[in-house]
């Protein structure tokens, strides 16, 4: 077990608070952002129970419209239904588990429907037709609507979504993200002037926590974005660490100021993030697809009062600032899956938001980690309990339980 441990990195170094000590911490080593089976944890302790900072309800206007996200291996859709309300499910039928949508992006449905057997759903996820399973005795339609997954509208429209299986989440929203949407810095801007303009994409063969490690700190600025100091005032860079989120800010110069080139960012754990600027906000979000590789999502939102110069002038200087992220991100994963690196020696004071967001990371994954210990199994937090045919359905998965049904087991062979 001690030697389990080691390989995935448990009891390495933490961060000590603010102040506590000025001296070089030790970084996550590289094994977290290689092996698969780190991976398969994280997806279990940080994607299956944690609010996960989304998009802007304004996306969903109309009734039937839709969005569908993929985020670590999770498929699921945000729909608005005929009573205004903004569910979310998972994108899989009750059936034999066909995605009930097919389109990636997003859309407008009336209805749900799975093309495999013809099952079909209300937009507020209730079972409305099983082909065929009227003739069938005690089928019962109410145990078999879409898998519900926890919606959190915040008080500027922007929806958080929580995988959590109970009818309650093991995590409270407010646990790690209360008031964050009332910072006294957000009183600035009225994100109802905001309309969604574009999105875009960035496929790259990064692990997702390289994203949040260079997100969450301007350490590297200088010597790689050209364009950030007309935009950001370097030398005042900060960053407020507190529960799930991190809040970046700077004081701007005064010809900034009068250009509106002072922005609010903000990082939202576990893969999310929001600059606000009088001109325009950027979501941006990472989407782990395995162990080594990410997509980089980004929705951009432009103020309806702004000039296209000044929506162009701070839209385009993040999407290259992005790009050259992208290539930072790509090299530092080719040199971590080389290995020869464990981890390196982070500043406390320049690197102490990715230190915050590491040490987050090793929190959560090693208490689930324990968990699954304790108990001797994996638990998936956003896989519901069964309400009929339990016995059966419980019998067949212990049997699976009990071999060796894969890589992961080796890690799991307590």
């Amino acid at each position: 077990m001690t030697s389990v441990l080691h390989y995935l990195g448990f009891g390495s170094n933490r961060p000590a608070k603010d102040g506590a000590r000025n001296q070089p911490v030790r970084a996550l080593p590289a094994s977290w952002y290689t092996l698969p089976e780190m991976y398969e944890l994280e997806r279990r302790a940080i994607f299956s129970k944690r609010w996960i900072f989304l998009t802007h309800s304004s996306r969903i206007k109309e009734v039937g419209d839709w969005l569908r996200y993929e985020i670590a291996g999770f498929d699921f859709i945000v729909i608005r239904d005929r009573q205004g309300n903004v569910n979310a499910f998972h994108n899989i039928c009750r059936h034999r588990a066909y995605p009930v949508v097919e389109k990636e992006g997003s859309g407008n449905a009336q209805i749900l429907a799975c093309r495999y057997h013809g099952w079909s759903y209300g937009l507020n996820g209730k079972l409305a037709k099983a082909t065929k399973y009227q003739e069938v005795d005690n089928f019962d339609k109410e145990q078999n609507g879409l898998l519900r997954i926890h919606v959190k509208i915040d008080v500027n429209g922007f929806i958080w979504v929580n995988m959590d299986a109970k009818e309650v989440p093991e995590v409270p929203w407010e646990e790690h993200f209360q008031d964050v949407d009332k910072q006294e810095r957000y009183k600035a801007y009225n994100f109802d002037d905001y309309d969604f303009d574009h999105s875009y994409e960035l496929d790259g063969h990064y692990n997702w926590k390289i994203l949040a490690d260079n997100f969450n700190e301007c350490y590297h600025c200088p010597t790689t974005h050209a364009d950030i100091p007309n935009f950001l005032n370097l030398d005042s860079f900060d960053s407020d660490t507190k529960d799930g989120h991190i809040q970046h800010h700077c004081e701007s110069t005064p010809e900034q100021i009068e250009k509106g080139l002072y922005t609010a960012s903000t990082y939202y754990f576990p893969v999310s993030a929001m600059v606000v600027s009088p001109h325009f906000i950027m979501i941006q979000k990472f989407f782990p697809k395995n162990s080594t590789d990410s997509k980089m999502g980004y929705e951009i939102y432009r103020n309806r009062n702004s000039s296209d110069e000044d929506f162009k002038l701070i839209s385009d200087m993040y999407a290259r600032v992005m790009n050259e992220d992208k290539v930072l991100c790509t090299n530092q994963q080719k040199n971590l899956d080389r290995g020869v690196f464990t981890n390196g020696q982070l500043h406390p004071k320049y690197e102490k938001a990715p230190l915050f967001f590491q040490s987050t990371c090793r929190e959560v994954i090693t208490e689930h980690f324990e968990r699954e210990k304790a108990e001797g199994r994996e638990i998936w937090p956003a896989k519901p309990r069964l309400t009929c045919d339990v016995e059966v359905s419980d019998k067949d998965e212990q049997l699976c339980a009990s071999l060796s049904c894969g890589a992961k087991n080796q890690v799991l062979a307590w």
